[in-house]
């Protein structure tokens, strides 16, 4: 029989939560120790993850740089089994794409996706060995709606989707699921931009069903989610996180 009340522990769960050291990431490792992971907070800003760890217990703090194929298989090696993967870290260059350059795109690529590939890659083999693991990505409202001036950011998100689809369907059978969440807006260091400028906030924040931005904090539950028992059959999949964004039109309210 199921043991409902505890569906969504983490007892005995080793979790590596990378860009951990602020925002979503932070919140994510703190709410899955909080709900009893073993977390390691990577972050490439050692003393970042270092406040992280400082804010709950059973978090350990881990320098680890993703674009540096090296270093993620050095953490491989040196983190033991990971039964759960988080990756949050991702970056953006705010340009329309007749002004991008070359050196943006490979940036962007860089971090969001080709990272990303390579973290699937070496700890989805160990978790595939294993015949156990969950692995959760980070996509974004952006890889469904876009918005001029975050084409490469955009194409990065879409992607990403497809590659963590792709993951589930192959490691599916050896016991790996793979999911991805798609936060809508969430006031982060990476839309700080955004947040400085009052009409731009507001006119995010109207957007939206709920008419408002998201704190980084509203994001953990869902990781907590996909992390644990209570999603064992699900796997493949986009889960939204963006206060209706997605879902409503917004471009103008009918009268009654």
């Amino acid at each position: 029989m199921t043991d409902y009340a505890n569906l969504f522990r983490l007892d005995g769960k080793h979790v590596l939560v990378i860009g951990s050291g602020s925002g979503i990431g932070r919140e994510s490792a703190l709410a899955l120790a909080a709900h009893g992971a073993r977390v390691t907070c990577a972050d490439r800003d050692l003393p970042a993850a270092e406040q992280t760890v400082a804010q709950g217990n059973g978090l350990t703090a881990y320098e680890l740089d993703v674009l540096d194929d090296d270093a993620i298989t050095r953490a491989v090696a040196e983190l033991g089994d990971v039964d759960v993967l988080v990756f949050t870290a991702a970056t953006n260059v705010r340009k329309r794409i007749l002004d991008y350059t070359g050196e943006d795109f490979d940036r962007v690529v860089a971090l969001n996706l080709r990272a990303s590939f390579q973290l699937v890659r070496a700890f989805g083999k160990q978790m595939a060995e294993r015949g156990s693991g969950s692995i959760i990505g980070f996509s974004s409202i952006r890889g469904t709606t876009v918005e001029p001036g975050q084409s490469v950011y955009a194409a990065t998100k879409a992607g990403l989707v497809q590659l963590l689809r792709t993951a589930a369907a192959e490691l599916g059978p050896r016991g790996v699921r793979v999911n991805a969440i798609a936060p809508g807006v969430v006031e982060t260091p990476l839309t700080a931009q955004i947040k400085a400028n009052q009409a731009w906030y507001d006119a995010y924040a109207q957007k939206g069903a709920l008419g408002r931005w998201a704190g980084p904090e509203e994001l953990a539950g869902a990781v907590v989610y996909l992390a644990s028992d209570a999603a064992s059959f699900v796997t493949g999949s986009v889960l939204a996180v963006d206060g209706g964004w997605t879902a409503v039109d917004g471009r103008f309210d009918p009268p009654n």
